[in-house]
């Protein structure tokens, strides 16, 4: 098994890539997507979060009210910290179950929006950064995502910059191109995942932790 960890500044397309990389046959693990459901209804794990921030966190439903929780944590890191105490884990340890599910063989990607923010690139054997430009990032978060300007700037200046994401990167997946630019360089990347998995497989030592760069 390849554990190859994806991430990507907000705007970046990741997402695209990670769609792209589940075509060719990547075993895809979104942490985003975790986050959410180890917080749903009925949750251990939302039960902590209202110990810890109330229940005026809740919607009326009785799910998470997630931009009222976003308006207490984002300029508070101390709060910010208590959630993620909470969170993180219940995160790692499904990712843990469904990596543990996957094929001895499988490239499974991470998708993990904060690897660079969290130093987390030590955990996977390849570390892919979606990379698009400031300009690119603020278009697509206006014109296709509805924030105004300034919603876009803040979410952008609270992340990790450009340099610290490719400085932690082994391959890096340019998306200020157009689609069919991009689904030639995600095949070419796929074909050099596959290679590594099937080396670590044959113990080569090709795929070990953090083998080499690719770009």
């Amino acid at each position: 098994m390849l554990k190859v960890g994806l991430t990507g500044g907000i705007g970046a397309g990741k997402s695209e890539v990670s769609r792209l990389l589940v075509e060719h046959g990547a075993v895809l693990i979104d942490a985003d997507r975790i986050a959410r459901e180890v917080v749903a209804p009925g949750t251990p794990g939302l039960a902590a979060v209202v110990e810890a921030f109330g229940e005026d966190v809740l919607a009326a439903d009785g799910s998470l009210d997630r931009p009222r929780l976003g308006s207490i944590v984002f300029a508070r890191p101390d709060r910010l910290a208590v959630l993620n105490s909470i969170v993180h884990p219940l995160v790692g340890a499904r990712s843990h179950e469904l990596e543990t599910a996957a094929p001895e063989d499988a490239v499974v990607i991470h998708d993990v929006p904060l690897l660079t923010e969290n130093g987390l690139a030590p955990l996977y054997d390849v570390v892919i950064v979606v990379d698009a430009s400031p300009t690119t990032q603020l278009d697509r978060l206006v014109r296709l995502r509805g924030m105004t300007e300034e919603d876009a700037r803040a979410r952008m200046a609270a992340q990790a910059s450009r340099e610290q994401r490719r400085d932690i990167a082994d391959v890096v997946i340019d998306n200020d191109v157009p689609l069919d630019a991009l689904r030639e360089r995600v095949a070419e990347v796929w074909d050099d995942l596959v290679r590594r998995a099937h080396a670590g497989r044959e113990g080569s030592g090709d795929a070990g932790p953090r083998a080499g760069s690719a770009e």
